[in-house]
């Protein structure tokens, strides 16, 4: 798995209706670690209107991850009332009438996350499992 960053000149093409909460993890001091790593990594977020319950959001385009019959993979990081937010458009796209729908990788989306998951840890340096 590969993450490329897309920065906030691009998010709001990026992100889609599809990108639905993978999971929420509630570790105390994992948010404010993952916001360290991700602006040392990355830089400024995706996002630029952080707000109480949401201050940070980046998001990523996939490579090497298969989410056919979706034409691309989007996750994204983001911090929603002290827990840290996993969340992707792995097994949805979306239909003609732009309304997002479930695709046949939709019952595999735990272990796209668990997968997520560990790519993070290895890449970010910070415990998650």
């Amino acid at each position: 798995m590969q993450l490329e960053f897309i920065p906030v000149e691009e998010f709001y093409f990026a992100l889609t209706l599809a990108v639905r909460t993978l999971e929420d993890i509630d570790k105390p001091g994992l948010v404010e670690q993952v916001r360290s790593r991700l602006l040392a990594e990355c830089g400024q977020p995706s996002t630029v209107a952080p707000g109480k319950q949401n201050t940070f959001n980046y998001v990523f385009r996939v490579k090497g991850a298969d989410n056919t019959p979706a034409p691309s993979l989007i996750v994204s990081i983001s911090d929603w009332q002290d827990k840290l937010r996993l969340s992707s458009d792995y097994g949805w796209m979306l239909n003609q009438q732009r309304k997002p729908i479930r695709t046949e990788k939709h019952e595999q989306r735990s272990q796209f996350s668990q997968n997520l998951r560990s790519h993070l840890q290895t890449w970010l340096h910070i415990p998650l499992e």
